[in-house]
């Protein structure tokens, strides 16, 4: 990513990440420089989209082919009532450009899909998976893979949630490739097997708590400060109030 230069406005909006030694004007230059996925406008990425707009992220694609429902307003913030009917890229293209008008967004009002999500995906720095079903959750993680794409993918269930990062074309510091998708989940459990959330419903919160954990794993990538979550998948309960932290290493030859 090249530095983009910050204009007065910009440097008056993120001041507060600007005097953070971690991040400080070069690294809001590269927020403002990254091109970043966001797959799903609903739950986890109405977080996902809200926080990266906030921090200044030059470009935001959004991969959604719904529209906005009444149910879907429990949890998916970034639409409001009157965006009843209205197609989510639509919404949320409307309300980044309310918060923060130095975004740009780009809209893909389609369903990712085996024909379409390299094309696309090779468009970005970074991709941000908000999906809630497994088919798009391999195919986002095997194309990001094979695009040589970082990749954020959060999950939710009925109280509980999870956030893994994925880099498996790279090697951690001992010279091990990374882990993929597979490698934590080796195949998508049966059809019927996990209830949707229309069936068993989700805290709205929940998605909260989760989106906006893939939105600061994003940042940390972009800029490149802390530990993103290579290898190790964190688990939020909501009821009990407890995270917690499983490693996970590459198994496939």
């Amino acid at each position: 990513m090249t530095a983009a230069a910050l204009d007065s406005s910009e440097i008056a909006r993120y001041a507060r990440h600007i005097v953070l030694p971690e991040i400080g004007g070069a690294g809001q230059q590269k927020l403002k420089a990254a091109r970043v996925l966001v797959i799903g406008a609903g739950g986890l990425g109405a977080p996902v989209l809200q926080y990266l707009a906030a921090a200044g992220v030059g470009r935001l694609g959004i991969v959604d082919d719904d529209a906005v429902s009444l149910s879907n307003l429990q949890r998916q913030v970034i639409h409001a009532t009157g965006d009843v009917g209205r197609p989510k890229v639509e919404s949320a293209a409307a309300a980044i450009a309310d918060l923060n008008p130095h975004v740009e967004v780009t809209p893909h009002a389609l369903r990712l899909a085996p024909e379409n999500a390299e094309a696309i995906f090779q468009q970005y720095d970074l991709v941000v998976d908000g999906s809630d079903n497994f088919d798009t959750r391999y195919l986002a993680a095997d194309t990001a893979e094979a695009a040589r794409v970082p990749l954020v993918t959060g999950a939710v269930g009925r109280f509980d949630g999870s956030v893994t990062v994925l880099k498996p074309y790279e090697a951690d510091a001992e010279g091990h490739p990374n882990p993929s998708y597979r490698d934590l989940f080796p195949t998508p459990p049966p059809p019927g097997a996990v209830p949707a959330c229309a069936e068993a419903g989700v805290v709205g919160a929940l998605t909260g708590v989760i989106g906006t954990l893939q939105a600061m794993e994003a940042i940390k990538l972009i800029t490149g400060i802390g530990e993103p979550l290579i290898g190790r998948l964190l688990l939020y309960d909501g009821l009990a109030a407890s995270f917690s932290t499983i490693r996970y290493r590459r198994g496939r030859a």
